[in-house]
C-alpha cells in the first residue's frame, strides 16, 4: 500500500490553509492607500486589522527601520537593549505603568498578563487564586490559554480540552460578575471596547464598577487593548476616557504600525511575582522593533496628533450615521469611538464587505454581523469623504441586487 508520499497532486499553495484569502496581491502602499499587482488604487479602512496606524510606509517609520536594520537587528535579552529601555520608559511615563514587558503579538502580550495575574497571588500566598473572570463575545488570542480566555466555540472546537482557570460571564453583566466571584479568583480581563466581539463599547461607568468591583475584592483588573488602544479611540489608552486605570494592560498591533510587537503592562504591585527566570521570549523587544515603536510613539505622542483622531472620528461618525439614515435595509446600526468604527449590517456582514471591495475599498468582519472600519489614524477630511462615497456606492449596490430602493422599499417593476 502506498503512503502519503505517493500522492502526485500538489496544492495550490504551499501554506497552510487556515485563512480564506481573497484573491488579491498587493505590492505596495502609501498612506491611506494599497496598490495591488496590477497597480489598482485600494482605500485602505482595514489597516491590516488595526495594525497600520499611520497608514503605510510612512517615511519616519521607514527611517527608523533602515537605520536600525543597517546597525542591528537581534541580540536577544540576555544583553542590555537601549531602545527597547527608552520605549518602555515612554510608555510608562504615558499611562498608568510602572514596568512593561515586550512581546512579538498580543496573544503573546496576554499570556503574560494571565501569567503575571496567577504569579501576583501565589506571591501573596495564595496559589489557589488563578482564576480569571472574561466575558462573552470576547476575542484575546489564538493559543491555548487565549482561545479559553475568549470562550467562543469556533475558536476552541478540535483542540482538546478547554485550558482551565477562565469564567466567562454576559457582556458588562455587573450581577453575573459579582456571582461568578470565588475565593479562586485572580482577576477580571476585559477590552475596553470588544473588536472582534463586534465593536461593543464598555461604557465608562462599567469600567468604573470593574474597577471597584476589583478593589474591594482584591482582584487584578487586566484591561486588552491589543485592538483600542495606542490612540485609536482619540485618547492613547482607550480606558482613559472612564478616568480609571488597570493593573496590567496588554498592547500591541498599532505600537508597531506594522512591525510585530506587543507589550504587557503593569504596576509594580501587579507584576512583582515576575521575577527573573519567570518568563522569558527570544525575540520579544529586539533592537528593530523597539525602534519602530519608538518612532510610533514619536508621531502618536507629538502635539495635536490625538485631538487630529478624535476630530476625524467624529466627522466619521456623523457622516456613518447620515449613511445609516440613507440606507437602513443596509446598515442596522453605527457604533466605536474614534476611528474604531462599526457597522452592524442590516444583510450578511460577508455581502458588505464584499461589496465594498468591489469599490476598491478594504474593511473587516467582525462578530455580531458588524463590519469594522479601521482607517490609519493619519486620515484627513478627504480620505473620510472618499470613504463615504465609497461606503455609499457599496450600500446602493446591495439595494440594487437585492431589488430595494435606499429607502428599503421593493423597487417598482
Amino acid at each position: 500500500m502506498s503512503g502519503p508520499s505517493s500522492v502526485t497532486t500538489s496544492p495550490a499553495s504551499a501554506l497552510l490553509p487556515t485563512f480564506a484569502r481573497l484573491d488579491i496581491a498587493f505590492d505596495r502602499g502609501e498612506g491611506a492607500w494599497l496598490f495591488d499587482q496590477s497597480g489598482n488604487r485600494y482605500l485602505d479602512f482595514g489597516s491590516g486589522i488595526a495594525v497600520n496606524a499611520l497608514g503605510h510606509a510612512h517615511p519616519h517609520l521607514v527611517a527608523a527601520l533602515q537605520a536600525q536594520a543597517a546597525k542591528l537587528w537581534h541580540v536577544s535579552n540576555l544583553y542590555q537593549i537601549p531602545e527597547g529601555e527608552r520605549l518602555a520608559r515612554r510608555l510608562v511615563e504615558n499611562s498608568f505603568a510602572d514596568t512593561v514587558f515586550f512581546t512579538n503579538s498580543g496573544a503573546e502580550a496576554l499570556e503574560c498578563a494571565i501569567k503575571m495575574a496567577r504569579k501576583y497571588h501565589s506571591a501573596n500566598g495564595h496559589p489557589e487564586k488563578f482564576r480569571i473572570i472574561t466575558f462573552e463575545g470576547a476575542f484575546h488570542g489564538r493559543t491555548l490559554a487565549t482561545i479559553a480566555a475568549g470562550g467562543q466555540k469556533k475558536y476552541l472546537d478540535g483542540f482538546g480540552p478547554k485550558v482551565d482557570g477562565f469564567d466567562q460571564v454576559a457582556f458588562a453583566d455587573h450581577d453575573a460578575i459579582e456571582k461568578a466571584i470565588t475565593p479562586e479568583t485572580a482577576a477580571i480581563l476585559i477590552e475596553p471596547i470588544q473588536g472582534e466581539g463586534g465593536v461593543r463599547v464598555v461604557p465608562p461607568q462599567c469600567l468604573k464598577g470593574l474597577r471597584e468591583l476589583c478593589d474591594r475584592h482584591g482582584l487584578l483588573l487586566i484591561f486588552d487593548e491589543v485592538q483600542c488602544g495606542m490612540g485609536r479611540t482619540g485618547h492613547l489608552f482607550a480606558h482613559q476616557q472612564a478616568g480609571i486605570a488597570p493593573d496590567i494592560m496588554a498592547l500591541a498591533k498599532g505600537l508597531g504600525g506594522g512591525f510585530p510587537i506587543g507589550a504587557c503592562l503593569a504596576t509594580l504591585e501587579a507584576g512583582k511575582g515576575m521575577t527573573a527566570g519567570s518568563h522569558g521570549t527570544t525575540f520579544g523587544g529586539n533592537p528593530l522593533a523597539m525602534a519602530v515603536g519608538n518612532a510610533v510613539l514619536d508621531v502618536v505622542l507629538a502635539p495635536g496628533f490625538l485631538d487630529h483622531v478624535r476630530k476625524m472620528g467624529l466627522l466619521f461618525k456623523q457622516k456613518l450615521a447620515s449613511l445609516k439614515d440613507r440606507h437602513p435595509r443596509v446598515i442596522a446600526e453605527v457604533r466605536g469611538e474614534g476611528l474604531l468604527m462599526g457597522l452592524k449590517a442590516a444583510q450578511p456582514n460577508t455581502e458588505v464587505t464584499k461589496a465594498l471591495f468591489q469599490e476598491h475599498m478594504l474593511a473587516v468582519g467582525a462578530g455580531d454581523n458588524v463590519v469594522r472600519l479601521l482607517p490609519p489614524l493619519i486620515i484627513d477630511e478627504k480620505i473620510v469623504d472618499d470613504a463615504l462615497h465609497r461606503l455609499d456606492a457599496a450600500c446602493s449596490r446591495i439595494e440594487a441586487d437585492l431589488g430595494l430602493s435606499a429607502t428599503g422599499s421593493a423597487a417598482s417593476s
